[in-house]
């Protein structure tokens, strides 16, 4: 676990290293049958759970845990340092820096 710049979130988040991810993702539980909430709860709510247990942060949307994967992002922007979305990514989301070009 790592703490990141997340874009979607706009705040620092705990990421998942790839064995943590699995783990994380790993503790879906069944769907049956109910209401939106409850089949929402019964699947995600472990996986939930286990998120916290690993990071300390409580994160209440089930789909946010899938993009706090460390492998995800790519590396720092050599400008402004928060991440860049991608590890393909060549310019920064946040700042409009390009790779290649001097920082300002």
């Amino acid at each position: 676990m790592k703490p990141l710049w997340c874009w979607r979130c706009k705040m620092e988040i705990p990421m998942l290293d790839e064995d943590e991810y699995r783990l994380v993702t790993s503790q879906h539980g069944p769907k049956g049958t109910g209401s939106m909430a409850e089949i929402v709860d019964r699947f995600h709510g472990p996986v939930l759970r286990e998120y916290e247990r690993i990071t300390g942060f409580h994160e209440t949307n089930p789909h946010a845990v899938y993009h706090h994967r460390l492998s995800l992002y790519g590396p720092p922007c050599a400008n402004c340092t928060k991440p860049l979305r991608s590890p393909r990514a060549r310019f920064c989301a946040a700042c409009g820096h390009r790779a290649g070009e001097s920082s300002v």
